[in-house]
Parts: C-alpha cells; sequence; structure tokens
C-alpha cells in the first residue's frame, strides 16, 4: 500500500493571541480619562507565541499525528507575512527542540492564483505540504476549480492537499472534479473534505487512487467516514481534545467500533459546542477556560457571547 503524508489525526491550529503593550496602555489610558472603553477584549494586536508553544505541548502529549497551521481555525486572512512566517518557524523549532518529527500541512490559499502561489513562496520552506482551499467569494464553475488546482500543483514544489468548505467558500467542488485533479495531478495528494455531503464523500472515496488521502474537514464525520475508507480527520476539536481524537480514529484503524463508537458518543457534545458560534471562537473560549490562551481574536471575529463561553465550560468538564 502507498504510505501516505497524512493519516489519522491532524489538528487545525488556532493562533492565540495577547494584548500589545500598546493598546493596554490605550486602554489605561481611556479608563482614567473617562473616554469610552476600547474594548479591549476584542482586539488581539499581537501573536502569543509563549501560549503557542503550550497548545503545541498539549498536541505533543496528545500523540497528534500531524498539524494544520495557517488554515480557517487559525484566522489566517488576519495575520501578516512576518507573523505567518514566525508561527511556523516557532513549531519547527518546537518540535526539533522535542526531538518530534510530524509533517505540518500549511494553510497557503487565497482566492487568487497568484496570492496562493505568493503564499506557496513565502512559506515553502517551512512546510511539507500546502492546504489549499477552493476560491472563495469568486464562486468559480468546476471548470475553473479545476483548472486553478492544476495551475497551483504544477507550480508548487510541496505536495497539495484541497480543501472543500463550501459552507465557507460559496462553491463546492463536486466529487468529479476531486476526482479528475486526483487522478491527472501527482502533486495533489489528499483532500480535506468539509462539505458534510456524504455521497459526495463517498464517490472520492471509491474513485480515489490508490496514492490519494481522503481527511474529514468535520469532527463529528471522524468515525462515520473512517468505517468507510477515510483516512483520518482535520480537526478543531482536537485543539483542545488532541489524546481523544487521536484515540478515536486510532480505535476506528484497528476496527474496534465498539470502543469507537463509545467515544465518539462521549465526543458528541464537543462536536457540536465547538461549533456553537463561528469557529474558532468557541474553542477559544474553551483553550481561555482551561488556562492555555487569552481570549482575544481579531476583527470581524469577536470573542464568544457569555453563553457560549459557559457552554465551552460545561462541556469540557463534564468530558
Amino acid at each position: 500500500m502507498t504510505e501516505k503524508m497524512f493519516r489519522g489525526c491532524g489538528t487545525a491550529l488556532v493562533t492565540p493571541f495577547c494584548l500589545s503593550a500598546s493598546e493596554a496602555a490605550c486602554d489605561f489610558a481611556c479608563e482614567t480619562s473617562g473616554a469610552p472603553s476600547r474594548a479591549s477584549e476584542v482586539f488581539g494586536n499581537e501573536v502569543d507565541y509563549q501560549a503557542l508553544k503550550k497548545l503545541l505541548q498539549l498536541q505533543l502529549d496528545g500523540d497528534i499525528d500531524f498539524l494544520v497551521p495557517l488554515g480557517t481555525t487559525a484566522e489566517t486572512p488576519c495575520l501578516d507575512n512576518e507573523e505567518k512566517l514566525k508561527i511556523l518557524a516557532t513549531i519547527r523549532e518546537f518540535l526539533q527542540d522535542n526531538g518530534k518529527k510530524m509533517p505540518l500541512l500549511v494553510g497557503a490559499g487565497t482566492n487568487s492564483l497568484m496570492g496562493t502561489l505568493a503564499n506557496i513562496s513565502l512559506l515553502a520552506d517551512y512546510s511539507d505540504a500546502f492546504l489549499i482551499v477552493v476560491p472563495y467569494y469568486n464562486k468559480p464553475t468546476q471548470d475553473g476549480i479545476y483548472e486553478y488546482f492544476k495551475a497551483v500543483a504544477k507550480a508548487s514544489p510541496k505536495p497539495i492537499v484541497m480543501y472543500n468548505v463550501p459552507g465557507r467558500t460559496g462553491a463546492n467542488m463536486s466529487a468529479e472534479t476531486c476526482l479528475r485533479l486526483a487522478h491527472e495531478c501527482p502533486n495533489i495528494i489528499a483532500i480535506k473534505e468539509a462539505s458534510a455531503n456524504r455521497e459526495q464523500i463517498l464517490q472520492i472515496i471509491q474513485g480515489k487512487p490508490e496514492h490519494f488521502a481522503v481527511l474529514s474537514g468535520n469532527d463529528d464525520e471522524t468515525l462515520a467516514l473512517i468505517k468507510e475508507g477515510s483516512d483520518g480527520i482535520i480537526s478543531v476539536v482536537s485543539n483542545i481534545a488532541p489524546g481523544k481524537m487521536v484515540e478515536l480514529t486510532r480505535l476506528a484503524f484497528a476496527g474496534d467500533y465498539a470502543a469507537a463508537d463509545a467515544l465518539d458518543e462521549k465526543l458528541s457534545p464537543l462536536y457540536k459546542n465547538c461549533f456553537a458560534e463561528s469557529n474558532p471562537i468557541p474553542v477559544k473560549a474553551g483553550l481561555a477556560y482551561m488556562g492555555l490562551i487569552d481570549n482575544y481574536l481579531r476583527l470581524p471575529l469577536v470573542p464568544a457571547s457569555e453563553p457560549c463561553y459557559k457552554l465551552m465550560a460545561q462541556t469540557i468538564n463534564e468530558l
């Protein structure tokens, strides 16, 4: 059997933020002068690299199979190029210092070919492969999606994992388009499928070449799709519970469905509640409750509402 670079459970890492010194000073000045507050809890002006290391340690403790930085869950559109490079350098250095080798699947997709290729050029030294989303907002046709991924694969020095998430992009890549690319482009090695279209995903699993991996993009579909022949999950939930998600995939691959079903049921509230508000709002609330990060996001995202925060705290306590 052809060995696959990405199999098992990979974590779509959040990007932790902290309040910058200038932002904190501004808030203090506003408070002492009686001026309206700037609502500093909404602003996360600096990447918190120390918190990132805490998150990475949690992933290593959970024996995660691979990491997926700079994806949707990372709020990547709100990061600048210097931050992207420093995040990846921090991850690489942390893994090396801990003697751990695992592949990095780095998000690099945009809604233009030029933008995507610029990201690939910028980030190539830190990646083992690139996660490329179906172009968002443009709403390309199937022919446009095909030509786009074909051009990206031809230009990329690293393998490509396609990412289909129509709920965010506004465009679905059909099974036919996916399989056409999988068979024609050797540099395209996998798809993260988050369409929640079971029939479509099964078509891909049944028609793909041997080397091509199918990874779920939805935590709640992980077990069901592994039973159908998928290769694992790129998980949001594993930010909080990496060990549990790794255990789930390994039980499923081993065919221990009784134990996998029981664990899947236990995890189901976390699957659901991590999407009680837009990702990554709930998962960041959960990580903040666990004391691993400060609960900051970058606009246009804001921290979890009080009910959502309480829901995540309750879910984590029960788990």
